[in-house]
């Protein structure tokens, strides 16, 4: 089989080295790829490279959003890929920039977890929900996205900033009183086998989702044909689809940490309806819009010259071409409708505000 990459064990005879933030669901999430690419490749062997702490992991004493870098828990990860360190590496696909460093793309993106926003609550505030919680009750998040719909949608509560990896922030909300609740994504609590600590699911009626929420991606030196083909089998269409429509449109924006962006995708019989917003940092001011799309496309046998066409940093050779550039136009075309109507402005004052906090 040409797929399988040569040598006895490896590729050439050597180990696929993985590499992983040292976090535990960094670990965790890298644990679940590996697990699938043993089940695709039992004669394949695999090993772990546990990385350094990435800057977002260290500095936490800083809003995500003020620290500026785009490739926040990414670019240690990234050095060690172009030093031919590892061979791949496992993200969340949100934390992962719309345009990637010359030299890497996303090779995989598996099925996608739950994309939405869950509420953890104090356990004193159990089998409440945010809008019976007590005026003036503290809500953490470290996300300027959930911040903005939110206070929007419950203004009788204050919204505060809270960092730290998963456990750090169950953590502050347990042993201490200072946060009624915090907002968390469903995929990550998920994971960590801590789903019974969801309190309330957020719908895209309460919150729309980050771009790529939900989806794990697996970054590889473009020009690895062997590692780049080898976890190809990995991607999931319809996820793969819905991600380059989001990337698309967070791109076309240029939209990042520092600005409230968010999406809700749905792939139905084909169509693939893409609904985005974009809010001003206490969601008093918010333009969304949704448009669709058709991607029902054979798949076609796309060799040649465009064999490795990336969308939005994605390389999928498994998903029809023509799907992939209808899913990027829709994104592309909604964040223009949205900049038709004042999306700049709305934008660049919440990076201004952001910036001054």
């Amino acid at each position: 089989d040409p797929l399988l990459p040569r040598g006895e064990n490896g590729v050439d005879g050597r180990a696929v080295r993985v590499g992983t933030r040292r976090s535990q669901l960094a670990r965790i999430q890298t644990n679940s790829v590996v697990m699938m690419l043993r089940e695709l490749y039992p004669d394949l062997r695999f090993e772990i490279a546990v990385a350094m702490s990435t800057t977002g992991d260290k500095i936490l004493d800083t809003a995500l959003s003020k620290i500026g870098e785009k490739s926040l828990f990414t670019k240690e990860l990234e050095n060690a890929l172009e030093r031919n360190e590892v061979d791949l590496v496992v993200h969340s696909l949100k934390d992962l920039p719309t345009s990637l460093p010359p030299g890497f793309t996303i090779g995989a993106v598996c099925k996608r977890e739950n994309p939405l926003d869950a509420v953890v609550f104090h356990p004193k505030n159990c089998r409440k929900s945010l809008s019976l919680l007590p005026e003036k009750s503290v809500i953490g998040t470290s996300s300027l996205r959930r911040a903005a719909q939110l206070k929007k949608k419950f203004p009788h509560l204050e919204f505060r900033d809270i960092r730290g990896n998963l456990n750090t922030r169950l953590k502050k909300l347990d042993e201490k009183e200072d946060f009624s609740a915090i907002i968390l994504a469903a995929a990550g609590l998920k994971r960590m086998g801590w789903e019974n600590r969801i309190g309330q699911l957020l719908g895209p009626e309460d919150c729309l989702y980050a771009v790529g929420q939900g989806a794990l991606a697996v970054e590889v030196r473009a020009k690895d044909q062997e590692i780049l083909t080898m976890v190809s089998a990995l991607h999931d269409a319809d996820t793969v689809l819905c991600c380059i429509a989001e990337r698309a449109f967070m791109k076309r924006l240029e939209g990042g940490c520092s600005v409230p962006v968010a999406v809700n995708t749905l792939l139905k019989d084909g169509q693939l309806y893409l609904t985005g917003a974009v809010y001003s940092l206490d969601g008093s001011d918010s333009l969304k819009e949704t448009m669709q799309t058709s991607v029902s496309y054979p798949h076609q046998n796309e060799d040649g010259p465009n064999d490795d066409v990336q969308h939005v940093g994605i390389t999928a050779k498994n998903v029809p071409g023509q799907a992939q550039a209808a899913a990027e136009n829709l994104g592309v075309e909604l964040a223009s409708l949205l900049l038709s109507k004042g999306a700049k402005h709305i934008l660049s004052v919440a990076r201004q505000l952001n910036d001054a906090r």
